[in-house]
């Protein structure tokens, strides 16, 4: 074994234990769901959907999750009764309009209470009269998810179209995989914009379903992996191919010089963790679109940054719908550390730059943020970063984790 190798613990999947979680609602409770993620989206979903089986409870509180409260604003919408959603100060200024015009026009009753498109909402539960729905996902693909979870528990399943290109196609997709793989068929047009879903009219079979570690978290490490020439990184519970869109960052990486491989157990074909190491100098100029992975844009961008890459990022227009004006954030973050760049409001261009030191990274109360800019304390460890517990949002053990780098580096 490498004894330079650091070993990873990442957190489950988030994404897929939260489509996991709503569908295992849904129908009954029939999976038994192992390695589930513990993060605070997690916890808040669970504690949601406890809440819908008691007819007292009237207020749904989403905290600052996107994809529960719009999981919730579709399975309300179903469920009699007169509901109020809301959530955290960021998430009421995240975009609902797409969906609630999209239920709206399936014949449910959504209203804003306070901002038009926006949170808190008020839902008159009730049964849908029509069963096509048109949606517009160019701000999020988690407005097709949602509807695609809760379609064959309608009375007449669902056909949506799409009327834009959606936002992170890929997470669309693993929606599709997820019910496909409990029988429930998905028909997608061959230009796919429309997704056909009918009423599910037999019981689920039970199964156990074990969720794969969080490529989205993994982001992190594959900066830290750029800026370690001299450690192999193993991410543990990770595996290729993925129905996790993000698996793309090992594409990503390589023109930084990252390798990734995966590892296989013996006498099993299924690989088990992947490892990352920096095995070739980075390119010079460096180019990639984000438009269906724009969570990894900030780690990418960081990794550019700190190897001093002139780099040309796009597809990053939605990225100030996310937990915070990402764009924003990374850019203000950059500059003060001395980066150049041009930023529009696609594209980022990062020019070639020594970064220097700052006191304190401001999180923008973001997980993402905060992991991003972690890295960078491997380089700077005199900089702070403020409120290092938002991470608890995704990756709760992130900070535990981060410390082996740390440890390896003294």
């Amino acid at each position: 074994m490498n004894t330079n190798d650091i070993h990873i613990e990442l957190p489950p999947s988030k994404s897929l234990s939260l489509r996991w979680l709503f569908l295992n609602h849904l129908h009954g409770k029939p999976y038994h769901l192992r390695n589930v993620a513990v993060c605070d989206d997690a916890k808040i979903l669970r504690t949601l959907l406890e809440q819908v089986s008691h007819t007292g409870v009237r207020q749904f509180h989403c905290g600052a999750s996107g994809m529960v409260a719009r999981c919730m604003m579709v399975l309300l919408a179903a469920t009699p009764g007169v509901h109020i959603l809301t959530g955290d100060k960021r998430l009421v200024q995240r975009p609902m309009a797409e969906l609630i015009e999209a239920l709206n026009g399936m014949g449910f009753n959504v209203r804003s209470t306070e901002r038009d498109g926006y949170l808190p909402v008020r839902i008159e539960g009730d049964v849908p009269r029509r069963k096509m729905v048109y949606v517009d996902p160019s701000r999020s693909s988690q407005f097709v998810s949602a509807l695609m979870l809760m379609a064959s528990e309608l009375p007449e399943g669902m056909t949506l179209s799409l009327t834009q290109r959606p936002a992170s196609r890929p997470y669309i997709e693993m929606t599709r995989s997820l019910l496909e793989s409990v029988g429930i068929p998905v028909q997608r047009s061959r230009n796919g914009r429309i997704y056909t879903i009918d009423h599910r009219d037999k019981s689920p079979i039970s199964r156990t379903v074990t969720m794969e570690s969080d490529w989205s978290a993994a982001s992190a490490f594959f900066t830290a992996a750029a800026l370690m020439p001299d450690y192999r990184l193993r991410l543990k519970g990770l595996e290729l191919p993925s129905p996790q869109g993000d698996s793309v960052l090992t594409e990503l990486f390589e023109p930084l010089g990252v390798v990734a491989r995966c590892v296989h157990p013996p006498y099993k074909g299924r690989a088990t963790s992947v490892t990352i190491e920096r095995k070739n100098e980075p390119t010079r100029l460096y180019r990639a679109n984000f438009i269906d992975c724009p969570d990894l844009f900030p780690s990418v961008a960081v990794a550019c940054a700190a190897l001093g890459v002139n780099a040309r990022l796009r597809g990053i227009a939605n990225l100030k719908y996310k937990e915070s004006d990402r764009l924003t954030a990374v850019q203000q973050l950059l500059t003060a550390m001395g980066c150049r760049l041009v930023c529009t409001d696609n594209e980022l261009h990062l020019y070639p730059s020594q970064l220097q030191a700052i006191d304190r990274v401001d999180t923008y109360n973001d997980h993402r943020i905060a992991m991003t800019f972690a890295p960078l304390l491997l380089r700077f460890p005199e900089m702070q970063i403020l409120h290092p517990e938002v991470v608890n949002k995704s990756f709760p053990d992130f900070w535990t984790q981060f410390a082996r780098l740390q440890r390896a580096l003294k």
